[in-house]
């Protein structure tokens, strides 16, 4: 039923994780993709490849997401391979524990221009790219800690709640002109980038203790709902905020 075939997605930290899987899932119902990464190559260039033989096109653009030269490159070269951007998704970011006593503002500053200044260069330039068109998708990862917030880990918080309330801003601001501009909220995920965490079994029962359906998703989960809200089945959804966490913050 979901058919992206001539539709191009860009995709922020595309390489691992959940982002790994939001390009492959839009590949595979049809989409063209230019997903950005960081340093990783053979991982990046490993989706490229995965994608190509699923019959779909891929490019890759390395680069620090906290510099507007970054996302320069990363829509010059995406429109230069596909022509118009019809979706894009904010996924990159960082996940690093500081006590807020012992934090220091390189770390504090560290997590913000990662997770929200990048924020802000993808929908800056996504929003010039598609109001002329009249039409978009943008697509934004948030997190329950910015919900209910999270300890030691205040600095991501603070920068996942921002992603929640520039969604709704964006949405009103760009509705108008025909953009959705929605979130996705997951809760914990099993991914590399909680992995060592979760190598404690006392901290995993103590998580999925607090999830109603006790169990971590996969990213392919998360994936499934970016998936979801890139799609014609959710051409009247705009401003929401999807919450994928198995029931451990109940918030509408």
């Amino acid at each position: 039923m979901i058919d992206l075939t001539g539709k191009t997605a860009l995709v922020t930290g595309g390489s691992r994780g959940v982002g790994r899987e939001v390009c492959l899932l839009l590949a595979k119902a049809g989409a063209n993709v230019a997903l950005g990464f960081r340093n990783d190559e053979s991982a990046a260039h490993s989706v490229i490849e995965q994608i190509r033989l699923g019959g779909k096109h891929a490019v890759a653009v390395a680069g620090d997401v906290s510099k507007r030269d970054t996302f320069e490159r990363l829509f010059e070269e995406a429109r230069a391979a596909f022509g118009q951007i019809h979706i894009v998704v904010g996924n990159a970011g960082i996940w690093k524990r500081a006590a807020i006593d012992e934090m220091t503002e390189d770390q504090w500053q560290e997590t913000l221009d990662t997770n929200l200044k990048s924020i802000y260069y993808l929908c800056h330039f996504a929003a010039r790219e598609m109001k002329p068109d009249r039409s978009g998708n943008i697509i934004l990862i948030s997190s329950t800690a910015g919900q209910r917030g999270e300890p030691f880990y205040s600095h991501y918080a603070a920068s996942k709640g921002a992603i929640i309330a520039l969604t709704k801003s964006l949405a009103s601001e760009l509705g108008p002109e025909n953009i959705r501009v929605n979130c996705v909220a997951p809760g914990w995920v099993s991914t590399d980038m909680c992995s060592k965490e979760f190598e404690n079994d006392e901290f995993r029962e103590s998580v999925l203790l607090s999830i109603p359906l006790r169990k971590l998703p996969t990213a392919e989960e998360i994936a499934g709902t970016v998936l979801f809200l890139a799609s014609d089945l959710a051409t009247h959804v705009t401003g929401e905020i999807l919450n994928v966490n198995g029931g451990s913050v109940m918030c509408g």
